[in-house]
């Protein structure tokens, strides 16, 4: 009932070029190359030298990061923990409301 028309490719239109013949060429050797000199190889891990400055810089860095993480984490708690107050408070004004509505009747 529904089939996909699959296109057709078009037979290329406008000016074609014959394909260029490429020549090869004589690879000449030049003169005689000296070995490359040896090369002491590379330590696979630098070494890492820990001075008393740079150890008090990463513990002055670490603190930091713990004490804004920390305030980060404990405004989202108290933000929580407000909004959670308030929706109490609501909900509770509005069952008074409700209940003072319902008595009149």
């Amino acid at each position: 009932m529904l089939r996909p028309k699959i296109p057709t490719n078009p037979t290329p239109a406008g000016h074609l070029r014959p394909p260029t013949v490429v020549e090869p060429t004589a690879v000449v050797p030049s003169g005689q190359v000296p070995p490359p000199a040896p090369v002491a190889p590379a330590p696979s891990r630098p070494t890492v030298q820990l001075t008393p400055g740079t150890a008090l810089a990463l513990v002055g860095g670490g603190t930091a990061v713990v004490l804004v993480v920390g305030a980060v984490l404990v405004s989202m708690l108290l933000a929580v923990a407000i909004t959670g107050a308030s929706v109490a408070v609501c909900a509770l004004v509005i069952r008074s409301l409700v209940h003072a509505d319902a008595k009149r009747r």
